[in-house]
Parts: structure tokens; C-alpha cells; sequence
């Protein structure tokens, strides 16, 4: 073996982690003001395999099949594995999302629901999801929150970044 070889003490590590966080927000209207009422803080989640194939392996090589972050949507359900192509317990119409670079690294999606987005009822909102298309599309990834209640009278407001280091 050349001596380089065996005299080498540095490891290499250039492999790329990628790594989704969001952050929900519930506020309502006083006296012309928004206050929040609940803030889910900033959670990481979970990208699912399709996540991975379809939005990441296929569009970085222009490959047919790959997908593109363009909604998302709130969910009562569980937290998708690895193996969810969708989210548990989705609730009312997937929102367009508002998608930036930041710093380079870091794909963010923003978005509202409005209270005229708001379903009826109370629905206790648990989970979110990224997707592709307004109805049916793949996940990508998504998790779950503390619960809270969404009144009627309530926006809610998220941002979900989505980093590569």
C-alpha cells in the first residue's frame, strides 16, 4: 500500500442530510391584531420513502416521475412512517404554498389557512403534510404536532423548510 495511503488520517465526509422542519402557528383577530394562541415551535419530520425517490433522486436527475413541493395540508391524524404516500386525517382543500431558497441549504414553504379555509366543527389538528398536487399527489414528509383546536375564528399560518447540509 502507497505510504499516502497508510499515513492518511483525514476522513472524508461529503455525504448530503436532508432534514425537514415546520413550524404551525394558530392566531385570531383581536381588535384588528393578530395574537397567537398557539405556537407548535419548530418540529422535525419525517421524509418518506417516496419523499426521497420522487421529489429528490428524480428531480435532481430531471428523471421521470419527479415532483415538486406546491401544497400542503393539515391533518387529525397520525404521523406518517416511512411508507405513507399520504397524511392520516387530512382536513378541508391542500393550501398553495409560497416556496424561497434560504441561506443557500434550505427549501421554505410558507403558507395561511384562513378562517374561511376552516372545515366546520372543531377538528383537533395533529399532523401536516407537503404534496405535489391539490388532491391525491405523493407526500413528501410530514409529522405530528401537539394537538389544538382550530376555532373558526382562527388563522393558521406555517413554514416548512426543508435543509440539506
Amino acid at each position: 500500500m502507497p505510504t499516502a495511503c497508510k499515513n492518511r488520517k483525514k476522513v472524508l465526509n461529503d455525504g448530503v442530510r436532508v432534514r425537514g422542519f415546520y413550524r404551525i402557528k394558530i392566531g385570531e383577530d383581536k381588535n384588528g391584531k393578530t395574537k397567537i394562541v398557539g405556537d407548535s415551535g419548530w418540529v422535525e419530520n419525517t421524509v418518506v420513502n417516496d419523499g426521497f425517490d420522487q421529489y429528490i433522486c428524480r428531480t435532481l436527475g430531471g428523471i421521470a416521475g419527479s415532483k415538486t413541493v406546491a401544497y400542503v395540508n393539515l391533518g387529525t391524524g397520525t404521523a406518517p412512517n416511512v411508507t405513507h404516500t399520504a397524511l392520516d386525517g387530512e382536513i378541508g382543500t391542500r393550501k398553495t404554498t409560497s416556496n424561497s431558497v434560504v441561506a443557500s441549504k434550505t427549501m421554505q414553504a410558507t403558507c395561511a389557512f384562513g378562517s374561511t379555509d376552516h372545515p366546520g366543527g372543531t377538528p383537533a389538528l395533529r399532523n401536516i403534510g407537503l404534496f405535489n398536487t391539490d388532491s391525491a399527489g405523493t407526500l413528501l414528509c410530514g409529522n405530528t404536532y401537539g394537538t389544538s383546536s382550530w376555532n373558526s375564528n382562527q388563522a393558521v399560518s406555517l413554514t416548512y423548510q426543508i435543509r440539506f447540509s
